[in-house]
């Protein structure tokens, strides 16, 4: 079997062929473009077995991808961070385009379970416009902060309730007031005003444009209780195709919510992960609280683990983490028509909250 690691550039890429054993074989550089993309389609031809390794830089390889995909080839993708590792490890001293593509083909070779890339579905543009809308809100939240200042300042007895400069009506009718008042305060506060209009039509515009998406392709995912379209849309987003996870605990390793085995010795002892992907943590962590809130499925589980003496952070830990599991499952069924596992299906009351040998470790205090 031959392995293809690819370091990718705004302007060239860089190829690196290896054998079985991690031997350089051939090398090519390439322009970024689509002749150059052509070039490396026929020069994979001259291999018999091909996997094709490109490091995790997808603003620069999603169109390469989608080339070496629609060709045959399987294409999985090196985390930069493995890439790094793997060069600080080699022999070869140095850093440069081949050295880095080497370094990608090897970690290919070493590692099992890399994400498999795959041609653009809806989870992309769920989750552009998930980042965009959120981009959106943290916009509009610093003019509102700014424009209370500013309305305090014309106006001490003006009260305006919590949340509430986002209501059209309400933002209307500060405007039309401020219309009356002199002075710079006075205009910088109506201009913050409009346009914190502005961005709330755009907002809402987007969040139901991502309820719609979400609702049409992932009804299972927005079933689940405590879930909303836009913590679903979080977790689509930044999940990037369920099926690329071999089991539900790989799916908790990369969230985040599976504790990091920290013993050695005849003590076993785990600790939380402070790594994984933190914008599904985040979705995990809302859904909980509002399982816990509304009295879901989750809240019986929590106040079972506080009744075993658990703090009520171990048990939200726990919850979050037997909610991932809930979540891997719901996104394996909406993969329909793809045969569909066991795996993780069972209702939280029946689900362990780990699979994996840490499974048996009591957790420590936060």
């Amino acid at each position: 079997m031959t392995v293809i690691g690819i370091d990718a550039h705004k302007d060239w890429h860089t190829l690196v062929a290896v054998d079985e054993v991690g031997r350089r074989i051939k090398e090519l550089t390439v322009e970024a473009r689509a002749v150059g993309h052509r070039k490396i389609l026929t020069w994979l031809e001259g291999f018999e077995t091909v996997t094709v390794a490109v490091e995790d830089c997808r603003h620069l390889t999603r169109r390469l991808e989608a080339d070496l995909l629609e060709a045959g080839h399987r294409v999985v993708r090196v985390h930069t961070r493995l890439m790094a590792g793997m060069r600080r490890s080699s022999r070869e001293r140095g850093k440069s385009d081949p050295i880095d593509a080497e370094a990608v083909a090897r970690v290919a070779l070493r590692e099992e379970g890399l994400p498999t890339a795959e041609l653009p579905g809806t989870s992309r543009d769920i989750k552009l416009l998930s980042d965009h809308r959120r981009s959106l809100v943290a916009r509009r939240t610093a003019m509102q902060s700014k424009a209370r200042w500013f309305l305090h300042e014309i106006d001490p007895e003006l009260e305006i309730p919590s949340r509430a400069l986002r209501r059209y009506h309400l933002l209307d009718e500060l405007v039309e007031y401020l219309a009356t008042a002199d002075g710079a305060v006075a205009e910088i506060a109506r201009d913050l005003l409009v346009d914190i209009r502005e961005l709330t039509v755009r907002i809402n515009t987007l969040e139901s444009r991502l309820s719609r998406l979400v609702r049409a392709d992932h009804p299972s995912l927005v079933a689940v209780p405590g879930m909303g379209t836009l913590g679903a849309a979080m977790i689509i987003g930044e999940t990037a195709g369920i099926a690329r996870f071999r089991s539900r605990d790989a799916y908790a390793r990369f969230n985040g919510t599976a504790p990091i085995p920290v013993w050695s010795g005849n003590k076993v002892r785990v600790r939380l992960s402070r790594g994984g992907n933190r914008t599904i943590n985040t979705a995990l962590h809302m859904a909980a609280l509002t399982q816990i809130r509304i009295g879901a499925e989750g809240a019986t589980y929590y106040d079972k683990l506080i009744a075993a003496g658990k703090t009520r952070k171990e048990a939200l830990r726990l919850l979050r983490r037997r909610l991932s599991d809930r979540i891997y499952a719901a996104q394996r069924a909406d993969l329909a028509p793809v045969t569909q596992t066991p795996e993780g299906g069972a209702p939280l009351e029946e689900q362990s909250p780990i699979e994996h040998p840490a499974s048996s470790m009591p957790l420590m205090a936060a």
